[in-house]
């Protein structure tokens, strides 16, 4: 006893687990323990420091996929590839699950693709624990066994296949499809190899939509008037103003054009209203109100908001992931004991 497994299977969304449960037999095995919902973005960098730390976004200050660093001329952050020009540990402050698991006599282990590790990411949101870096399947399984040799253990581990193929493919794509099946049969390798009394809990970081409408910001559309930076990503966009428009009247202004213009589309918020509706959390510190963008736009719908000096890598994409449906934001928890 004394050993647990966390199985995070990146865009894993819960309308998953009724649509495509012919695909997944070890999957459906599972006991369905919750339906969560994410924090917003529902996006990696975000519900993962969530996750990691037990604080919304408001507190943790990782607000999206891409946010500007303040006071930077301009400057973009992408959280998960980052920028070694930022602090890992002042940029996200609270300390994590790991290191409070580690205080209290606990073996934590993170087991990942080997091309994490040293990222600044990795620093922010899962210092503390040992990292195990494998690239196949056999390789993540048998750095997984390894790691609850030990016990009291703990193993977090991540596999991105299925997001992977939903951004480049589509959601129930041939790809995606292939992906599933996969972690499908890793789950079963795991459910096999792993020491008798261990539990097994299985869940995600946000669900993902096939998009049908493409708004390029600024093309034939009077979107990018005024804005100085483009962030976040095409469903929930951070918005830096022009200098002269730093002010509330000037931000709902912006906010009142983008809003007429995209209607039902989109729902709109400025700085102000998004801290008043807690889109971030009940609490935001100084430094994640320092971060946010003065104008943040949640597309709705099949629609994506595409970044006009990114176009082809964004529209390519057929999956998107960020916004407020309840098919970004809901994701299972399954477990499982072996026995």
């Amino acid at each position: 006893m004394g050993r647990e497994i966390l199985f995070l299977i990146d865009g894993f969304g819960a309308d998953v687990l009724d649509t495509y449960l012919h695909s997944m037999p070890t999957i459906a095995r599972l006991t369905q323990h919750a339906i969560v919902k994410t924090a917003f973005p529902s996006t990696t960098a975000t519900s993962l420091a969530t996750l990691t730390t037990g604080t919304l976004p408001g507190v943790h200050g990782m607000l999206g996929y891409t946010v500007q660093v303040p006071r930077s001329g301009g400057r973009v952050l992408n959280a998960l590839k980052w920028d070694e020009r930022v602090d890992p540990n002042n940029w996200q402050p609270v300390p994590t699950l790991f290191e409070r698991g580690i205080a209290e006599g606990i073996h934590v282990s993170h087991v990942a693709a080997k091309r994490y590790e040293n990222s600044g990411f990795t620093r922010a949101v899962f210092r503390g624990a040992e990292y195990r870096g494998a690239n196949v399947v056999p390789d993540l399984i048998a750095q997984t066994r390894d790691a609850l040799r030990k016990t009291p253990s703990f193993v977090y581990l991540y596999l991105n296949d299925l997001d992977v193929a939903g951004h480049s493919d589509g959601v129930g794509s041939e790809k995606w499809l292939a992906a599933l099946t996969l972690i499908d049969q890793m789950l079963a390798s795991l459910m096999r190899e792993m020491p008798q009394g261990t539990r097994i809990w299985l869940t995600s970081d946000h669900g993902m939509i096939n998009v049908r409408e493409k708004i390029v910001i600024g093309a034939d559309n009077p979107l990018r008037e005024n804005i100085a930076v483009i962030a976040g990503e095409p469903r929930a966009r951070h918005l830096y103003l022009t200098p002269e428009f730093d002010s509330p009247a000037a931000r709902g202004e912006v906010a009142g054009k983008w809003q007429e213009f995209l209607g039902e589309r989109a729902e709109v918020f400025t700085r102000e209203r998004a801290i008043e509706a807690d889109l971030f959390g009940e609490v935001v510190t100084a430094d994640s109100l320092d971060r946010m963008g003065e104008v943040i736009a949640i597309a709705k719908g099949e629609v994506v908001l595409l970044d006009p000096d990114r176009v082809e890598k964004e529209g390519a994409m057929v999956g998107h992931h960020g916004a407020q449906s309840l098919i970004e934001t809901q994701v299972g928890l399954l477990t499982i004991t072996l026995s």
